[in-house]
């Protein structure tokens, strides 16, 4: 899509047009979708953030001043709704306790490469599985780090916590999804072994 087609979708929407409301959802349902399910455990909260993310979208395209990517702006409104959608929601917490040490966490980590360092023949699917086993602070720590490119100090921003909290969350999530890929990995290799 070019910049001029962008721009009449944009206006059609500041204007409450349907057809350019369903052209913007149809164009950016399925890559929103994958956004906010890293972020759940069940595709019905997903879904609920989407649909939240995009009313926030349409009430709000006139913010948006063609000066970056329309993708991006898309995108960091779907990521921000996700963050209020698991605050609100309270299903566990983000703070952890201030004396925790992090440098266990990132001695261990300092020298290993981490899962996606490394060469793992793991489908994606592999990959969300695992992060869905993630508490709730881990994997938002995680996906706000490793995919939205956040400083921990946005991170801590965003989430109310202290900048520690992040880097220990951000640790144990890379400890934990080691762990749980290194067992899948070590269950496909057994099916594997067992098929020769």
């Amino acid at each position: 899509m070019n910049d001029d087609q962008l721009k009449s979708l944009v206006d059609g929407c500041m204007r409450n047009h349907r057809k350019s409301q369903e052209a913007i959802h149809k164009m950016f349902y399925g890559k929103m979708m994958a956004v906010c399910r890293r972020y759940t455990k069940n595709e019905d909260q997903a879904k609920d953030i989407l649909q939240d993310g995009f009313i926030k979208l349409f009430k709000n395209i006139e913010r948006f001043n063609f000066q970056g990517s329309f993708e991006g702006w898309v995108r960091r409104i779907m990521v921000n709704t996700a963050i209020d959608f698991i605050r609100k929601s309270k299903s566990d917490h983000f703070l952890m306790p201030e004396d925790q040490s992090i440098e266990d966490f990132e001695d261990t980590l300092a020298d290993e490469e981490t899962p996606f360092e490394q060469e793992i023949p793991l489908s994606v699917g592999d990959v969300r599985e695992g992060m869905e086993q993630l508490s709730t602070a881990y994997r938002m720590v995680f996906n706000l780090y490793v995919f939205e490119d956040y400083s921990h100090q946005e991170i801590a921003d965003a989430l109310h916590i202290s900048v520690g909290t992040s880097k220990s969350n951000l640790a144990k999530a890379r400890a934990n999804m080691k762990k749980i890929l290194t067992r899948e990995l070590e269950k496909k290799n057994g099916k594997q072994a067992e098929q020769f």
